[in-house]
């Protein structure tokens, strides 16, 4: 009698679910963080607006879901999904809630259901935390400190990594009013651009040519700072006559020195000096080389870790990647 071929056993992928404000997104990672399917979509936003309400987010995530698992799943072929996690609510604190991410909560628990395996629940700034630390390459289990700059959030974290794979996120600062995110939006609006601003006004912001007098100062107290004045003086800017690229330039230069002060304070206040940038605003080149430069001066002497570009706008990765780590230890538990 013929011996019986075994059947090869077929690698293990976790999948993430973020429907996050502006973006709908899916991922799967292998055993290792190797990433193996990803999909993504931006929410529309009507030209001249400042965002959507969440009604309108929810209806669009349940629009381009459709359209995204069908290719997400074809990607996932011969891969065994071993677990499924969604970010549930923004942040990981009592009273986080946003009706907008009960979308991906739904389709994950109901996609676990018919596959058999856990759902595991997160949140959407753990999964920026987590994807920021797969794409800048920092691996460590000594705490660190978290910047997540975006239209959501602005705060600053100090980030203790668990032995066995999980995170725990302290606030120590942050925005008392407006986020990074929103500054850029909205004084991007009054610039014409379309919203979300950022890489647009990035893009303006390039043709400044060093207009001394346009400026807009910065609001810090300690580990706490404030947007809300910026966004007026970038108005009275314009309706002087600014030069609209050396206003951009000035929104970016604003938001760069107030995280640099924050940022500095926080390390003084913990002695830890591994830095960590997230969200959509980390993008900004111009952020990004300012505190470069300034941050790893001898004088602070920190050590500066920016998730790509592509991994600080929202994304499902590191919420695949809390899949992954949560389902480790549920199995050891």
């Amino acid at each position: 009698m013929a011996a019986r071929k075994k059947t090869p056993m077929a690698d293990t992928a976790y999948i993430g679910l973020d429907t996050s404000c502006y973006t709908t997104s899916l991922a799967a990672v292998a055993e290792g963080g190797r990433l193996v399917a990803e999909e993504r979509q931006l929410l529309a936003v009507p030209p001249g607006e400042k965002g959507l309400s969440q009604g309108a987010m929810i209806f669009q995530h349940l629009q381009n879901l459709p359209e995204l698992v069908p290719r997400f799943f074809a990607a996932l072929a011969g891969y065994r999904v071993a677990a499924v996690a969604a970010s549930i609510k923004p942040r990981p604190v009592a009273g986080s809630y946003m009706p907008v991410f009960s979308v991906g909560r739904a389709l994950g628990t109901a996609l676990a259901a018919a596959l058999g395996v856990p759902f595991w629940p997160t949140t959407h700034q753990e999964g920026h935390v987590l994807a920021g630390m797969w794409s800048a390459g920092l691996v460590t289990t000594a705490p660190f400190l978290a910047c997540h700059l975006s239209g959501g959030t602005s705060e600053i974290l100090l980030v203790e990594p668990h032995s066995q794979g999980g995170l725990e996120l302290r606030l120590l600062g942050g925005s008392t009013d407006l986020n990074a995110g929103q500054l850029i939006d909205r004084a991007g609006v009054l610039l014409g651009l379309s919203f979300p601003c950022g890489p647009a006004l990035e893009e303006l912001a390039r043709a400044a040519t060093g207009e001394e007098g346009v400026t807009i100062p910065s609001s810090v107290r300690g580990l706490f700072f404030s947007f809300s004045g910026a966004e007026t003086h970038a108005r009275r800017l314009l309706e002087r006559g600014a030069p609209p690229a050396a206003v951009a330039r000035a929104v970016e230069r604003c938001i760069a020195k107030t995280v640099e002060k924050a940022l500095r304070q926080a390390v003084a206040a913990t002695g830890v000096k591994d830095i960590l940038l997230v969200g959509g605003v980390a993008a900004n080149a111009y952020l990004r080389a300012r505190l470069q430069e300034r941050l790893t001066h001898p004088a602070v002497g920190a050590r500066l870790f920016f998730a790509s570009p592509r991994y600080s706008a929202d994304n499902a990765v590191g919420v695949a990647l809390a899949a992954g780590r949560k389902n480790a230890v549920g199995r050891q538990e």
